[in-house]
Parts: structure tokens; C-alpha cells; sequence
């Protein structure tokens, strides 16, 4: 499902660009142009919106572009004109963003004797979906402790 969120867009002196979502606890990320700021504004978005999730933390709705107040995200020393902000409607499809980014798998390799490799190869046993379910137990059980 595509999550859509206003972000404020600030040009800074250096031409990076700062990025604040003012819905989602001011978060803030940048990048040293526009492009690698939308990016990482992405990126940004689709982890907070992820980690709400897995928490099971509500997630806010986000506010109208035409509703989002920029005077409420400035500091008092700041000093941007009209042209260095912009508000920019963020979106992302967080379950896919997901699993291309946060859930990808990674390999290991492990060692295991010669004859109980061969067992478990003779009883069908998948050595991936063993690996995880042993490292799941695992942590649940150093949570209890």
C-alpha cells in the first residue's frame, strides 16, 4: 500500500537540501542535491513508516500539502527565502520498499560435520529456514533473560 507524506524541502548554502516530515515526529534526513535528498527522503520514510509497524506504534495520517505550516519546522536563525523551501509530497510502498531494502536475505556460511550433513540432506532438512527459526528462538529467548 503506498504511504504518501508532506516533506519540507530546504536548499541550503551548500546546495545539499534538508528534509523534514512534519507528521512524523520532525524527522529529518538531507542530501547533497535534490535528487539524493528525495532519495534518502524515501529511504527515510519507509523506515519510520516500517519501524512504527513492527513496533506496533500507530502511525499518524498525514497532513493536506496545503495544511503543512513550514513557520511551525523553522528555527528562529533561519534564514531561507521563499525560493530555498518547498513542500513535496513523499510516497513509498513500505511492505515493498521492504523487502528490497530492509528484509533482504544474506548468506552465511557455516561448517558442520560430514555425517550430520548428510542426515540432514537425507531427512529434507531446508538449512536456511533451520538457521532462522534456530536464531529466532534464539533471540526471543535472550529477550526473556
Amino acid at each position: 500500500m503506498l504511504s504518501i507524506y508532506p516533506a519540507i524541502f530546504y536548499r541550503e548554502e551548500n546546495n545539499y537540501y534538508s528534509v523534514v516530515f512534519p507528521d512524523l515526529n520532525h524527522l529529518a534526513t538531507f542530501g547533497k542535491n535534490y535528487q539524493e535528498a528525495v532519495e534518502m527522503a524515501v529511504d527515510c520514510l519507509a523506515a519510520y513508516l516500517y519501524e512504527l509497524k513492527r513496533s506496533g506504534e500507530p502511525i499518524p495520517e498525514p497532513t493536506p500539502i496545503n495544511k503543512v505550516d513550514i513557520q511551525a519546522e523553522a528555527d528562529e536563525d533561519d534564514n531561507y527565502s521563499a525560493e530555498d523551501i518547498s513542500i513535496t509530497m513523499v510516497n513509498v510502498d513500505v511492505e515493498e520498499y521492504a523487502k528490497k531494502h530492509f528484509n533482504k536475505s544474506v548468506k552465511k556460511t557455516l561448517t558442520i560435520p560430514r555425517w550430520l550433513n548428510d542426515k540432514a540432506v537425507a531427512a529434507g532438512i531446508n538449512f536456511s529456514q533451520l538457521l532462522q527459526n534456530a536464531v529466532k528462538t534464539e533471540l526471543s529467548m535472550r529477550n526473556l533473560l
